[in-house]
């Protein structure tokens, strides 16, 4: 076996073998398996939402973006500025609420907020399915990653599957913690190896950042600028997605449950000041991503040029250390996404919709059993529907920006009412199903979900101010 493989694999294994212990002494009751107790510090959530948000997206995506489509690349380094902003208002409220009703999930924010087990159910199948594509997203990648670094001595999928086995171990029995724990391995890798790459690729071929610039506006004048590569990813378009996805980027259910896991609202805010931090990485990453366009032209797969150039650039032990940093950065939100997916079935629709006499027992059960029924799912969709990384993104995006009225009327408007928000829920999904299908994304110029978002928002607000307020709200 050549070192890359056995650098990515001891790694995957000693990673897993951490996020088994991590839940060793601990009592794993639901508050405990899905949100930790409530007892993160400042350093953990910081890692931990990190975690499950710089993903094999930052690795593959981001760099193939960068590659392949040019300008609309920027929409991504842009939108996680807006989400951390609006986290500094948004989170810190809902950590309160969620202290105060002992809230595990978001499905749990809106039965509590709307006195509704209809609206909570909804919500809960809809963050389910868009769960799954985000879970394919990071096993596919998972699956880029090995094969690319063994020179396709290795299948991917023989990959995904040790994976797959490997994170439903520790999520099975160490819950939200044994990720947290993960995701400091995985954060320090990362870190490291977007630098080195990031930083190393334009000196070593280029002699710097500004020489590769020229290189790049000289051999592609119009790339740098709207729309880049593709036609109609223009300034409409990048507008419309960076809103949506940065509105939308907490309202996905793993990092809307993962705030309540925070000790304090203070330790929140205090998140989302140093958050912007790790926009740094997603830059040099689209470095890579140029550099790699000028050195190895014509790749069939732009998801491919972080790896694809590392393995040009470097010798193999050190393609198993950019391995096994994508292979972690692909187990840790894989692991966070399964948790709160399962919760979801097994709390908010189980529970709430088939037998509200279950006991904690019986859902704390039921849910460490759905983390194989899900990742099996995702398993299944990876070999059977592959798609480009970052449009798997965008559609999950499309989906959980739905549920933004709904939580920010809800935190902050004492007016809204539960028919408005699941009139509007019920509306934006079907604008943003019916244009998909339709082929009518972009739509006017303008990003599906986003169009769904304006329409679920003026809904929200109109039936609002047509009902009256019956039962329900925050005391």
């Amino acid at each position: 076996m050549n070192p890359a493989l056995i650098i990515i694999f001891a790694t995957i294994i000693f990673s897993s073998l951490i996020g088994i212990i991590a839940g060793r002494k601990v009592k794993m009751n639901l508050e405990n398996w899905t949100v930790a107790g409530r007892r993160f510090g400042i350093i953990i959530i910081w890692l931990l939402m990190a975690g499950e948000i710089y993903t094999t997206f930052t690795f593959l995506g981001a760099s193939g973006w960068a590659y392949s489509k040019g300008a609309p690349t920027f929409y991504i380094l842009i939108y996680g500025a807006l989400a951390y902003t609006l986290s500094f208002f948004i989170l810190p409220a809902l950590w309160k609420v969620g202290k105060r009703y002992g809230l595990h999930t978001q499905s749990d924010f809106f039965i509590k907020r709307y006195d509704s087990r209809l609206l909570g159910v909804l919500v809960a199948l809809i963050g389910v399915f868009c769960i799954i594509p985000y879970l394919q997203l990071q096993l596919a990648g998972l699956g880029f990653i090995v094969q690319v670094a063994s020179n396709g001595a290795i299948h991917p999928n023989v990959a995904i599957v040790i994976s797959f086995v490997l994170t439903c171990a520790f999520v099975y029995t160490s819950g939200l913690r044994g990720a947290a724990w993960v995701a400091i391995i995985k954060d320090v890798m990362m870190i490291l190896a977007v630098a080195i790459v990031g930083i190393g690729v334009p000196y070593i071929y280029f002699g710097g950042f500004g020489k590769m610039f020229r290189a790049l506006i000289e051999l592609k004048p119009n790339y740098l600028v709207f729309p880049g590569a593709v036609a109609h990813m223009d300034v409409l378009w990048v507008m419309s997605t960076l809103l949506l996805t940065g509105l939308g980027f907490y309202m996905w259910p793993h990092v809307f449950g993962s705030a309540f896991s925070a000790k304090s609202d203070k330790i929140i805010k205090r998140n989302a000041i140093i958050m912007p931090f790790y926009q740094i990485p997603v830059l040099l990453v689209f470095m890579v991503g140029f550099t790699a366009l000028l050195v190895i032209p014509n790749l069939e797969n732009g998801d491919m040029a972080f790896l694809a150039l590392v393995n040009k650039t470097y010798p193999s032990w050190f393609m198993g250390f950019i391995g096994a940093a994508g292979a972690v950065t692909a187990m840790v939100p894989s692991a966070i996404l399964v948790l709160f997916a399962s919760t979801l079935i097994a709390k908010n629709v189980y529970k709430a919709a088939i037998n509200p006499r279950a006991s904690e027992e019986r859902v704390m059960s039921l849910s460490r059993f759905m983390v194989l029924v899900i990742m099996t799912l995702a398993l299944v969709f990876v070999f059977a529907f592959p798609s480009e990384l970052v449009y798997l993104l965008i559609f999950g995006y499309d989906g959980v920006c739905q549920f933004f009225p709904g939580v920010v009327f809800g935190l902050f408007w004492k007016r809204v009412t539960k028919a408005a928000v699941l009139s509007g829920l019920i509306t934006g999904i079907c604008i943003v199903v019916f244009l998909i299908l339709a082929g009518k994304d972009p739509f006017l110029g303008m990003n599906a979900g986003f169009v769904g978002l304006v329409i679920n928002t003026l809904v929200t607000l109109l039936v609002s101010l047509k009902t009256e307020k019956k039962s329900g709200g925050f005391k």
